[in-house]
C-alpha cells in the first residue's frame, strides 16, 4: 500500500480550503463568489476547527514529501536536489531527468529559512530560487505583559474599530457576530459583549451564519453600525442592544460608514447599489444604482455627498437628492477595492487590483 492510500479527501473539503485561502488572502469578493458556486454553506465542515493557512500548509507538506521521494534513487541511494517549486512537484519525472542531465553537480544546500510555519499557523516563505540574503529589520520583542489577546470569536476576525470617545473596541467575524470589548477592564482579558446577527426564519430568530465584515462607530461613540453578508445593516448601542435593522440590500454588504453629523449611514452591496439610510428611523432615504457590478467601498465627502467604487472599475461621486452622479472617475483597469477622501474633501484616493493607486 502506498503512503497516500490511507488518507482521502472530498471535493467539498478541497473547495472549503480554497475558499478559506481566498478569505485569508483578502480576496473577499472572489471568496464570496466561489463560496456561492461551490455551495460552501451546504457543507458539513466546521470552519472553526480548520487552522489558518491550511491549504498552504498541506501544499508545503506535499512538496516536502515529493522532494523526499525524488531524492531517493531507484537503487536506494540518496541524491541531493535543489529546492522544488510547486510546478516541479507536479512534474517529478522532469526533475529526475534534469538531475541526470546535470550530474555531477556541486550539492546545493537548501536554506532553512525558505519556509517557516509559525506557532500561529501562518506560513512565511521566500523565493527559493533567489540566492541573495534577505535584509531584515531588527526585531523588537514585545513582552507578554504588554499585550492583551482578545479571545472569544469562533471564526476569522475580519475587521476592528476603536470607539472614538471611550476605550471600547468593536470587531466583526465569520462567526456571524460582532463584539464590543471593554478595554478599561483590569482583568487579563477584556469583557466582551456578543452582538449576534440573527434573521427571521419560520417566525423565530436564528443565527444568520453569515460573515460580519464591516462596522463603523458614529462620531459620538454612542452607536455601532455593522454590515453582514446576510444583506442586513444593523445599529447597536454600546451596551449591545440592537437598536435598528436596515433591510434593503439584496445580498451581502461590503462596506458602511456613518457621516460626521451622525444622521445618515452609507452602505455598499453586492447588488450593485449604494444606500443612504436615515439613522434614527432605519429607513432607506435614497438608493443609488449607478454601478454595473458589486459596489465594494464608500466614503463620505460631506454630510450629504459621497464616493463609491466597484468591480466595474468606476468611481461615482453622488449627492443626496440627486438622481445622477455629480462626477464619474474612470481610468483603473481592474476592480477598485477602496476609496478615501482627504479631510478637506477635495482629493479622492483609490486603490485597485490593477496594482495602482490614483
Amino acid at each position: 500500500m502506498s503512503a497516500t492510500e490511507g488518507m482521502s479527501f472530498t471535493s467539498d473539503e478541497v473547495n472549503f480550503l480554497v475558499y478559506r485561502y481566498l478569505q485569508e488572502s483578502g480576496f473577499q469578493h472572489s471568496a464570496y463568489t466561489f463560496g456561492i458556486e461551490s455551495h460552501i454553506s451546504q457543507s458539513n465542515i466546521n470552519g472553526a476547527l480548520v487552522p489558518p493557512a491550511a491549504l498552504l500548509s498541506i501544499i508545503q507538506k506535499g512538496l516536502q514529501y515529493t522532494e523526499a521521494e525524488i531524492s531517493v534513487g531507484e537503487d536506494g541511494s540518496e541524491r541531493m536536489i535543489e529546492a522544488l517549486s510547486l510546478i516541479d512537484a507536479v512534474m517529478p519525472d522532469a526533475v529526475a531527468s534534469r538531475l541526470q542531465a546535470n550530474q555531477p553537480k556541486t550539492p546545493v544546500v537548501k536554506s532553512e529559512n525558505n519556509t517557516a510555519n509559525g506557532d500561529d499557523g501562518s506560513l512565511a516563505y521566500c523565493n527559493s530560487n533567489h540566492n541573495d540574503s534577505m535584509e531584515v529589520d531588527g526585531c523588537i520583542d514585545i513582552p507578554a505583559s504588554r499585550a492583551t489577546v482578545l479571545r472569544g470569536h469562533e471564526s476569522e476576525v475580519f475587521i476592528c474599530a476603536w470607539n472614538p470617545t471611550t476605550d471600547l473596541l468593536a470587531s466583526g467575524s465569520g462567526d456571524s457576530t460582532a463584539r464590543i470589548w471593554n478595554m478599561n477592564d483590569n482583568s487579563t482579558s477584556a469583557n466582551q459583549l456578543v452582538l449576534r446577527h440573527c434573521i427571521q426564519k419560520g417566525g423565530t430568530e436564528v443565527p444568520s451564519n453569515k460573515d460580519v465584515t464591516s462596522l463603523d462607530w458614529n462620531c459620538e461613540g454612542i452607536f455601532l453600525a455593522t454590515g453582514s453578508y446576510d444583506g442586513y445593516a444593523r445599529i447597536w448601542t454600546t451596551d449591545g442592544h440592537l437598536a435598528s435593522t436596515l433591510g434593503q440590500h439584496k445580498g451581502p454588504i461590503f462596506a458602511l460608514k456613518w457621516n460626521k453629523k451622525g444622521n445618515h449611514i452609507l452602505s455598499a452591496g453586492v447588488d450593485k447599489t449604494t444606500i443612504i439610510w436615515d439613522a434614527s428611523s432605519g429607513h432607506c432615504t435614497q438608493q443609488f444604482s449607478f454601478h454595473s457590478a458589486p459596489a465594494l467601498d464608500v466614503d463620505w465627502q460631506s454630510n450629504t455627498s459621497f464616493a463609491s467604487c466597484s468591480t466595474d472599475q468606476c468611481i461615482h461621486v453622488c449627492k443626496l437628492g440627486l438622481d445622477k452622479p455629480i462626477k464619474t472617475f474612470q481610468g483603473h483597469t481592474n476592480e477598485v477595492n477602496a476609496i478615501k477622501w482627504d479631510p478637506q474633501g477635495s482629493l479622492l484616493a483609490s486603490c485597485s487590483d490593477d496594482m495602482t493607486l490614483k
